[in-house]
């Protein structure tokens, strides 16, 4: 790897870090668990879990998809010291579930499914940090859940943050796009000096200084609830007590386990489903190991129960991120790690002077990159099988959580795949020889319930006085239920005067 590289990837790195800061954060303030421990697992997704994984793109940390099940698992256990040993157990069924090939389970996410989660992860960002743009910060960063715990949802807060603006975050916000949308033009790319500085850091120093400029003045000043909220850590005393052993006194019972079958499950599930989705944004397209990914996310996720952090996945949004700001290895996610370490350890306070609005803006402009129009019209004109597929799989997120959408997303395109198949299975052709309508049906290798369907529909299309020939040479099984169909229909073809001749095919 050349210095180019490396500094191509140390200024992805700064991206993803601004990407990753808010929302390791955020999800530790929805789980009402330790900060710290939001922190914790970014920097464990990001140097651990990197070095053992074979993604080159793909960045883990605390998800949004884990914050439900972690919220409940801990209320279950009774506390987080529990809950952490569960993490563990859970990081140690995902090494099992590696060993034994479940990670294959990937290749079977139709494509569709995978754009329409991309998609979906972009325009719930987009909603999601449209009231931090404007000052409305009522709803941590992280929090992807539909329904708010305030009784509103993700649809309402868009009304209802014009009742909370804040002027000096409103000129923060569009400012902080402006500068996004300059920095990716051309001149701003080729330029030597432009460069070198990540249109999001400049967004952030932008941010810092207005919010300084804007401390004199009542009306546009933005109050600490409108920044980045960050744990102090002074001196080694501090980050002692920030780290939270685990508690293993439950390791018998049988909602330990259940909780711990549950986050290796979702994890591996969410894991898997956004190194798939990286896979396919990655410019070089390179090919992961699923069975890897998911013994490396395993290790993290002792490690991180063991020290105290919040479960990891691989992130799409931060994989995303990644793959935007031009990332070319995993080097990249190792700078991100290690820039949230240095944050907390080194940068607190200057940190804290960050905008939320101006973080909502780098996020937005993500969101936008991932659910773009173009792709919807290129989805539609590939046909409804696979715009449908991915219509569903984004408006079920919305609705939900990404799990949710991607299952409803496989139900359709299995639908489409279920009726394809029904349709082309059998090779039919039909011919009047000596003025007697002839009709031949080439039965399939394999034929299934699923096939009776088409049988009964094309055997009753067939005209009174014709002749059929059912070929049956390389039929090897039939279901019983479609074997019955063509029974009753041999047996009762002499009252519509059909004649019927069967080829290498024993009813």
């Amino acid at each position: 790897m050349n210095s180019k590289n490396i500094l191509t990837d140390f200024k992805s790195g700064i991206v993803v870090f601004l990407v990753a800061l808010p929302l390791c954060l955020g999800i530790a303030l929805t789980c009402n668990v330790p900060l710290f421990s939001g922190i914790l697992a970014g920097v464990i997704g990001g140097v651990f879990v990197t070095f053992f994984s074979t993604s080159a793109l793909s960045v883990s940390g605390p998800a949004a998809g884990l914050t439900a099940v972690t919220i409940s698992s801990v209320a279950t256990l009774g506390s987080f010291p529990l809950f952490l040993s569960a993490v563990c157990c859970a990081g140690a069924l995902q090494i099992v579930l590696g060993y034994i090939k479940a990670g294959s389970i990937g290749d079977f996410i139709p494509v569709s499914v995978i754009k329409g989660m991309l998609a979906g992860i972009g325009i719930i960002l987009i909603i999601k940090q449209l009231p931090h743009l404007v000052g409305y910060d009522s709803d941590p960063e992280g929090d992807f859940d539909f329904i708010q715990p305030d009784g509103h949802n993700t649809f309402s807060e868009l009304f209802y943050m014009f009742n909370y603006i804040t002027p000096g975050a409103v000129i923060v916000g569009i400012v902080s796009i402006g500068i996004i949308i300059i920095s990716q033009q051309n001149f701003y790319k080729k330029n030597k000096i432009l460069s070198t500085v990540p249109g999001p850091l400049l967004v952030v120093l932008c941010g810092i200084f207005l919010a300084i400029l804007f401390e004199p003045f009542p009306y546009f000043s933005i109050s600490q609830d409108h920044m980045v909220n960050l744990p102090v850590i002074k001196n080694l005393s501090d980050f002692k007590q920030v780290l939270v052993p685990p508690d293993f006194s439950l390791w018998y019972t049988s909602k330990f386990w259940s909780i711990a079958l549950t986050l290796a499950f979702v994890a591996s599930l969410e894991s898997l489903l956004s190194v798939e989705a990286v896979d396919k944004l990655d410019p070089l397209k390179r090919k992961s190991d699923f069975n890897t990914e998911l013994k490396a996310q395993g290790l993290g996720n002792i490690l991180c129960g063991l020290l105290g952090a919040l479960p990891v996945t691989a992130v799409i949004v931060r994989g995303s991120a990644n793959i935007n700001a031009g990332a070319t290895s995993k080097l990249s996610a190792v700078f991100h790690a290690l820039l949230l370490a240095s944050s907390i350890l080194f940068l607190p306070s200057l940190l804290m002077k960050i905008p939320n609005a101006a973080l909502a803006a780098i996020l937005i402009t993500t969101g936008y990159k991932l659910s773009q129009v173009s792709l919807f019209t290129k989805m539609y004109q590939k046909g409804i099988d696979q715009f449908l597929p991915l219509l569903t799989t984004i408006v079920v997120m919305l609705l939900s959580d990404l799990l949710k959408g991607v299952g409803a997303g496989v139900i359709v395109a299995i639908i489409f795949i279920i009726r394809s198949n029904i349709k082309s299975s059998f090779d039919v052709a039909e011919d009047v020889i000596d003025g007697k309508q002839h009709y031949i049906i080439k039965l399939p290798t394999h034929i299934t319930y699923f096939n009776k369907g088409y049988l009964l529909k094309y055997l009753n299309s067939l005209k009174k006085g014709s002749k059929l020939i059912i070929d049956g040479s390389i039929n090897k099984t039939t279901d019983k239920e479609a074997r019955d169909v063509m029974q009753e229909f041999v047996e009762a073809s002499h009252i519509k005067q059909i004649e019927v001749e069967i080829i290498k095919y024993k009813l």
